[in-house]
């Protein structure tokens, strides 16, 4: 009877051991990220995401924020990790660990266990500053959100602060591309940016309430422009989403928008 073949994730690690041990990538290097693995191997992103939480488990990566995986540079054996105590431990230090592990790994990565794990405390700990999985996304969507910064200086006209509040948004979901999935037009982005974009219509002719569905309605075009940043196919016409720029794809649909809204703004 032929030897049953590894799974698909343990060959996928496998491969990327040989690489990292044949030089081919060397500490400090980016290694594939979700996305490229599930285009390089056909495979799932689940399956994607198994091979690199083996090769991080195992010592050969290290996730960044930002930054993906990296080659770690100690070579195999168990990963080096902070070791907490939960005297250390505090809600920003639960969420900030949270926002982590959805930004190297997606949303779908996230868990209690998994957040007490990366803080080095006990599984039941993070409990203490949250509810659950529920309540910590939430607090992760106002932290990252908190992250846009506004200019104390105004542009001038309504248009170029409408495009900079979406623009900051647009950043902020690139950055943190699970965003996407938890938005809804019943809770926009916190005040700040809902501030913002009121500011900017006021006194040009539209009502409180048609000023109020304008925001909701950029803040949904960002979402659904983003939701593209954690697939690995954006299908469009057929096509892969790396025929797809979706930075010029949302410059053209915000000039769109808020050229439609130009015929509503009194001159």
């Amino acid at each position: 009877m032929a030897a049953k073949a590894d799974p698909p994730y343990l060959r996928i690690a496998a491969e990327l051991r040989r690489r990292i041990a044949d030089g081919e990538l060397a500490p400090g290097d980016r290694v594939p990220s979700t996305r490229q693995i599930t285009r390089e191997w056909g495979v799932a992103l689940a399956t994607a995401t198994k091979a690199l939480a083996t090769l991080r488990r195992d010592g050969f990566v290290l996730a960044k924020p930002r930054a993906g995986h990296v080659v770690s540079g100690h070579g195999p054996g168990p990963a080096r990790r902070h070791r907490g105590t939960d005297q250390e431990l505090n809600r920003e230090r639960v969420v900030r660990a949270a926002i982590e592990i959805a930004d190297t790994e997606g949303l779908a990565a996230l868990s209690m266990r998994g957040v007490a794990s990366r803080l080095g405390v006990a599984a039941m700990s993070p409990y203490r500053y949250v509810d659950g999985k529920d309540d910590l996304v939430i607090l992760m969507a106002d932290a990252a959100y908190g992250e846009g910064a506004f200019p104390a200086e105004l542009p001038e006209g309504w248009r170029a602060r409408m495009e900079l509040g979406a623009r900051v948004l647009w950043t902020l979901h690139r950055r943190h591309p699970w965003l996407a999935r938890i938005g809804s037009p019943t809770r926009p982005p916190p005040p700040v940016h809902a501030e913002w974009a009121l500011s900017a219509l006021d006194g040009h002719g539209l009502d409180p309430a048609t000023i109020l569905d304008v925001h909701l309605a950029a803040c949904g075009y960002v979402r659904g422009i983003a939701a593209g940043l954690e697939h690995p196919v954006f299908a469009a016409g057929g096509r892969d989403r790396d025929d797809l720029d979706l930075d010029e794809l949302f410059e053209t649909g915000l000039k769109l928008i808020l050229d439609g809204l130009a015929l509503r703004i009194d001159p």
